[in-house]
């Protein structure tokens, strides 16, 4: 199968050396272009895989089967809508990122057939350190579609299991965004707060539990929710003791001055609560909070080039 992985961090990373394992025709598509890359990972499936790979080939782009995007929710529009005129009709884009709303988005032409989008959520724990990934936890990645012409790439979900397992494919794959969706409202925006790592979080019970009620209150009233209040508080508690050691993705990046994806978490939370008519003032609270540590930044750049 010949993919291009759009977004070639510890994530990305991950797949390409997957996917390649695999025999899969697999590029990688660069920020700033250039014909390689060096893709370095100490373990996936249990093999250490270092391999020079090609990067940002237009042609190898406009005969792919698959545009897999790992990249920044904030990232991926302008990315994706880039790339969109350059892949063919029948190419499927799965989507690899924390929060909702990208699709929203991207600029998709009509056309009779629509192209197929899917939503990907993924547990895998990665980081880089000296050009290396080290791939620190196993996880699961669940898929799904995001439209009706993506129902049809069900097949998708097996060859993404060979290549870095476990993988689930979920005809509803919004009730999995949201429960994400859920745990990152709290976790995220809290080990800010609070400057600690996810298991510190459970110091402090009231605070959870008021975000979590809140969560909780727009999912209702979205007729997402299949479990209870109780349910989903004990479904985020166990996620924190599950991570317990390491620090979120949103604590990372504003230790290191970057943009978060506050406005595709806690803002798409906020966005659809109005709609809904409910009020969410611990939740606006913290998304005001981190809105103002980036604005605190000396610099920072929101949209990646095409």
């Amino acid at each position: 199968m010949k993919i291009t992985v759009l977004g070639c961090g510890s994530i990305g990373k991950l797949w390409i050396a997957g996917l390649t394992q695999q025999a899969h025709e697999v590029q990688g598509w660069l920020r700033i272009p250039q014909p390689d890359f060096d893709v370095n990972v100490d373990s996936i499936n249990g093999i250490p895989f270092q391999q020079r790979i090609i990067a940002n080939q237009k042609t190898w782009l406009q005969h792919s089967e698959l545009l897999l995007v790992c990249l920044k929710s904030w990232q991926v529009s302008d990315a994706v809508n880039a790339l969109i005129p350059h892949l063919s009709a029948d190419c499927p884009i799965l989507l690899i990122h924390n929060g909702m709303g990208t699709l929203d988005e991207l600029t998709l032409p009509e056309t009779p057939t629509k192209r197929a989008i899917l939503q990907g959520i993924i547990t895998h724990g990665a980081y880089q350190q000296d050009q290396k990934v080290l791939h620190t936890a196993e996880g699961i990645t669940h898929i799904g579609p995001l439209n009706t012409t993506a129902r049809q790439y069900g097949y998708l979900a097996e060859i993404l299991h060979q290549a870095l397992p476990d993988v689930a494919w979920h005809n509803d794959i919004h009730t999995i965004s949201w429960l994400k969706l859920a745990v990152n409202c709290v976790i995220n925006p809290l080990t800010v707060f609070y400057q600690c790592r996810n298991g510190d979080l459970l110091k402090y019970p009231e605070h959870i539990q008021k975000v979590c009620d809140e969560v909780y209150q727009v999912m209702e009233r979205e007729g997402v929710i299949p479990t209870s209040r109780s349910h989903l508080h004990g479904y985020i508690i166990d996620t924190i003791e599950q991570t317990a050691n390491n620090y979120s993705s949103m604590y990372q990046d504003v230790k290191y001055q970057r943009h978060t994806e506050i406005d595709y978490i806690t803002g798409y939370l906020l966005r659809r609560a109005s709609e809904q008519g409910l009020v969410l003032p611990e939740n606006k609270r913290l998304f005001q909070f981190i809105k103002q540590k980036e604005g605190n930044y000396d610099h920072i750049r929101t949209h990646l080039s095409s």
